[in-house]
């Protein structure tokens, strides 16, 4: 399968490894339209990306933006969902959890998810793709995550319920470890960022911060995979082996 002259759109395009699947897909020839709730940054993602690529506005918490946004597209052939937000009670002990908060860490990476698909799945050809994002914390959980690994985990279960739901349109997910995003610049200070980052991925089987671009390839395989559905591609530089 080609991704040449296929319309791709990229949920989450406007940095990141959205924005490096939307330069991938547009190297294989695909029409990309990537989308995120803003604006600003998005048309600057589609003014870097060139080459007729669109950049629209989509605030995925809000199901009426969603539905908008894809009642005014014909169809696309493939989606990727790549939003996310680190907001929320993302760590933290039991004991302390604020349960009239907790589906704050849901609304972004999984009920937004949801919104997309059940408004971007009319706009799908059968045998057209539907990727999904988690993340390893999914099968890592530390100290204090149980909430965003029950949140990352579910997103793979809600692949594979969209499988069913959606077949024959595909439905997969793509679970990425450490990778080298903008998000590393707010959260580690420039001065000793690659040495914590060093120290981070040591014990790692590829000891070393993946690239977005390494990312990219996941989602274009699951878009040109025809007879893959309901999987979870690992892109985690051996994580799971790593002691």
């Amino acid at each position: 399968m080609t991704l040449d002259g296929k319309r791709v759109l990229v949920v989450g395009g406007g940095s990141g490894i959205g924005f490096a699947v939307a330069e991938a897909a547009q190297r294989e020839g695909a029409v990309v339209t990537i989308a995120s709730s803003n604006a600003e940054r998005i048309a600057v993602a589609a003014q870097r990306l060139g080459n007729a690529a669109t950049g629209e506005r989509m605030d995925v918490t809000d199901e009426a933006s969603v539905s908008a946004f894809f009642a005014a597209h014909a169809n696309f052939d493939h989606i990727a969902y790549t939003a996310g937000d680190w907001g929320g009670m993302r760590r933290g002990g039991l004991a302390d959890i604020d349960l009239s908060r907790a589906a704050e860490v849901f609304r972004v990476r999984f009920l937004g998810a949801l919104a997309v698909a059940k408004h971007g799945a009319t706009k799908l050809p059968a045998g057209g793709s539907f990727t999904l994002t988690d993340g390893t914390i999914a099968h890592r959980p530390t100290k204090g995550s149980f909430l965003s690994t029950g949140m990352a985990g579910g997103i793979e279960h809600l692949a594979r319920g969209l499988a069913v739901e959606l077949a024959p349109v595909r439905v997969n997910c793509v679970c990425p470890a450490m990778i080298r995003t903008e998000v590393w610049d707010t959260f580690l200070p420039a001065e000793g960022r690659e040495a914590t980052i060093a120290k981070m991925t040591a014990r790692q089987l590829i000891p070393r911060i993946g690239e977005p671009s390494e990312t990219a390839e996941a989602y274009l395989y699951l878009m040109k995979g025809g007879y893959t559905t309901g999987q979870v591609l690992y892109v985690e530089g051996g994580t799971f082996l790593g002691q």
